[in-house]
């Protein structure tokens, strides 16, 4: 089977839905599924994985995490690079990413009487109302809210990554139900993984003798790091020899300034971007793993990351964080960060919680989000969308 991926994004880009296609695609190929992916011209070749790009534009060298207002020519741009693309490819699917995806993967579908599956990770407007770009109310959110209804209903197939947000999508946007088929985020349990040897890291971080809270992923107050950062000093009062690893991308600059300004830098590192595929050490450093993501239903693949790793983790309670981490996580009310430094420093003062925990979770991410297991129910998606 050959399927045409459309990421309306710079993949490859160590982050998010990024990681998601890259292991998507790893995990179809030993099932005999052939994988082109057409995306935007920026971004990173992948080793093994085709990619089909437009022509490169001067002026775009990289795009920002979130909107961009590059983003309506690339994605004009993406489906004339996709349209040639399928001409040559000749898919059996197109599986678009994102809601822009979406879209154009849905020109294609039409074009080629192809089935069109589309994998979403939570609501468009949710998403950019959440960011700020959007309000609450108003006619500019109104009309993107009847954009996206008309987007979500267009697919054979929608791929929710959530229970929370499949339910959504039925009850909030409109799509029957025979539509929707839950697929969460998966994980390499065999590349992330307890024991690897990280000391080269722990002596270029300085982390000798150093209990690490470890948080990886995009460096953004949507993803909770404003609330890490404030919860920070209360964990260090409490536990002398804790230390924050925060890594990731973007604005570096500014939360060293952050951690700077809030005089706990001799306990907190900001490391910048780590490669992906270096992703599974840098994690070993860690004693806690924590990620107070402020979404009830957009994913939160780096919760799998830890859990794969063996790290008892802290989480802000919300539907997707129980999906996915189940009893064995430690949760805080969403926004408390009082409760948030708590749950660390009770993680962090108790050694054998802590083990009894981590198994759990990487017992429960072999068992329940091995991508094995999840490209055999992706294969039926396409199966059935075909039919």
């Amino acid at each position: 089977m050959r399927v045409l991926m459309v990421a309306p994004t710079p993949f490859f880009g160590d982050r998010g839905c990024h990681i998601r296609i890259l292991e998507e695609i790893r995990a179809l190929r030993p099932l005999g599924v052939e994988v082109l992916v057409a995306t935007y011209p920026v971004g990173r070749d992948v080793p093994g994985v085709r990619t089909a790009r437009g022509p490169a534009l001067p002026w775009v060298t990289r795009l920002p995490v979130g909107f961009s207002p590059h983003k309506p020519y690339l994605d004009l741009l993406l489906l004339v690079t996709a349209l040639r693309a399928a001409r040559r490819f000749r898919p059996d699917v197109v599986h678009g990413h994102l809601h822009e995806g979406t879209v154009v993967g849905a020109a294609l579908a039409r074009r080629g009487r192809r089935p069109l599956v589309a994998d979403l990770q939570g609501s468009l407007t949710g998403e950019l109302t959440d960011h700020g770009t959007l309000s609450p109310s108003g006619p500019v959110t109104r009309a993107t809210r009847r954009l996206e209804r008309a987007i979500v209903r267009c697919p054979a197939r929608v791929l929710a990554s959530s229970a929370a947000f499949a339910r959504e999508l039925r009850e909030a946007w409109g799509v029957p139900a025979a539509r929707i088929v839950p697929l969460p985020d998966g994980v390499d349990a065999q590349t992330f993984r307890p024991g690897l040897a990280a000391e080269d890291l722990r002596r270029r971080f300085g982390l000798e003798g150093r209990r690490v809270v470890a948080f990886l992923g995009v460096l953004t107050p949507y993803q909770g790091v404003d609330d890490l950062l404030a919860a920070w000093p209360a964990v260090a009062g409490a536990v002398p020899d804790a230390h924050l690893l925060l890594m990731g991308y973007p604005n570096e600059t500014r939360y060293r300034a952050r951690v700077a300004e809030a005089g706990v830098a001799a306990s907190v590192t900001v490391t910048g971007r780590v490669d992906y595929m270096e992703a599974p050490r840098h994690l070993a450093l860690a004693t806690v793993a924590v990620s107070p993501k402020r979404s009830a239903t957009e994913a939160n693949g780096k919760l799998l990351n830890y859990m794969a790793a063996g790290l008892p983790t802290v989480a802000y309670d919300s539907p997707v964080a129980r999906e996915i981490l189940g009893d064995a996580g430690v949760l805080a009310p969403m926004g408390d960060v009082a409760a948030l430094a708590r749950a660390i420093v009770g993680l962090l003062d108790d050694p054998a919680e802590c083990r009894r925990r981590g198994t759990a979770l990487r017992d429960r991410a072999v068992a329940e989000f091995g991508w094995p297991v999840l490209a055999r129910r992706l294969l039926d998606v396409y199966r059935d969308a075909r039919t």
